[in-house]
């Protein structure tokens, strides 16, 4: 029977899905049906310095291809999700999990992390730099200036392992110009992608969401195509240390097998978790090994990458 191990840095994990951050994540109850799942990991909710209540719905509506959504960051504020984190690590039957974080400015990015590097907990970090931070400025990733700045001086005092979440590119010189600002910093992993932001989904005559006069990220079946691109130029790009977990448009063990063979260590599930919940990391599990058992694959190392050309 195939197996679905994995590894990030020094943690192994039993199994290669996870939720995506902001589905199933923003209490402890959420995640621990994670936790109790099949999936081998959980990301929390990104939290910020203080709790956020996030944008007046609606704000994530389901569509027949996938979803749309402007969130807004509602979390219950970083420490909620720290002290979960590192109760559970104290459990030696507990998975290795992800504290996803962000700050509404750079300085308070750093506040956050500066105390989560104070603290007991020892896992692993997902920095959003998928989230607008700067009024009148793009979402973080998309700056690489400000993305080179808050990385040197992040790895100036941050030991722990660290990895970060990334809004999707569409040109090759991007793909460039941002692997080469994360080759220079001991990042554990980057996350592709964040969800497609600005789209519009019309209903009869109305937009779907409140925000921001309808417009939201795209994620589901559409996104697929760009989230492997990504995923697919990262491990091609990067340093090898730097692990890739790969998110969007997976609601079959196909998809993950795609997004696994384009060179991804792990799977993340957000709008088709969100339709059907926990439970999918079941099914996703027996429909990847059952592709890599018709393949003949016994392990994700057997074909992680291994994408053919023409």
């Amino acid at each position: 029977m195939a197996q679905l191990q994995t590894q990030i840095g020094a943690f192994h994990f039993d199994n290669c899905f996870m939720n995506a951050a902001g589905v199933y994540c923003m209490t402890r109850e959420e995640l621990e049906q994670i936790e109790q799942s099949q999936a081998g990991s959980f990301v929390t909710k990104t939290g910020t310095l203080e709790a956020r209540p996030g944008n007046p719905e609606p704000r994530y509506v389901n569509t027949d291809w996938g979803s749309i959504n402007s969130m807004g960051l509602p979390n219950l504020g970083f420490t909620y999700y720290l002290d979960y984190v590192t109760e559970l690590q104290k459990d030696p039957s507990s998975k290795p999990h992800f504290l996803s974080l962000v700050g509404m400015s750079p300085e308070e990015t750093h506040i956050i992390l500066k105390k989560v590097e104070e603290s007991d907990y020892q896992g692993l970090v997902e920095l959003n730099l998928s989230c607008p931070n700067v009024p009148g400025k793009p979402q973080i990733a998309y700056d690489f200036e400000t993305t080179d700045a808050i990385l040197k001086e992040v790895f100036s005092y941050f030991t722990k392992p660290l990895g970060v979440k990334l809004p999707p590119y569409f040109d090759i010189v991007h793909f460039d110009q941002a692997a080469a600002i994360f080759n220079q910093y001991p990042l554990a992993f980057v996350n592709c992608v964040n969800s497609i932001g600005n789209g519009l989904v019309i209903e009869d005559e109305s937009v779907v969401i409140k925000p921001k006069n309808g417009f939201g990220g795209i994620g589901g079946d559409f996104i697929k195509p760009t989230a492997l691109a990504n995923v697919h130029a990262f491990y091609k790009r990067l340093n090898p240390e730097i692990k890739i977990i790969g998110t969007g448009g997976v609601k079959t063990g196909r998809d993950a097998f795609e997004h696994i063979l384009c060179g991804a260590s792990m799977v993340q599930v957000g709008t088709a978790l969100q339709k059907e919940g926990p439970q999918i990391f079941d099914r996703l599990s027996q429909e990847l090994k059952s592709i890599m058992d018709e393949k003949g694959y016994d392990s994700l190392d057997d074909f992680r990458g291994k994408l053919h050309y023409l």
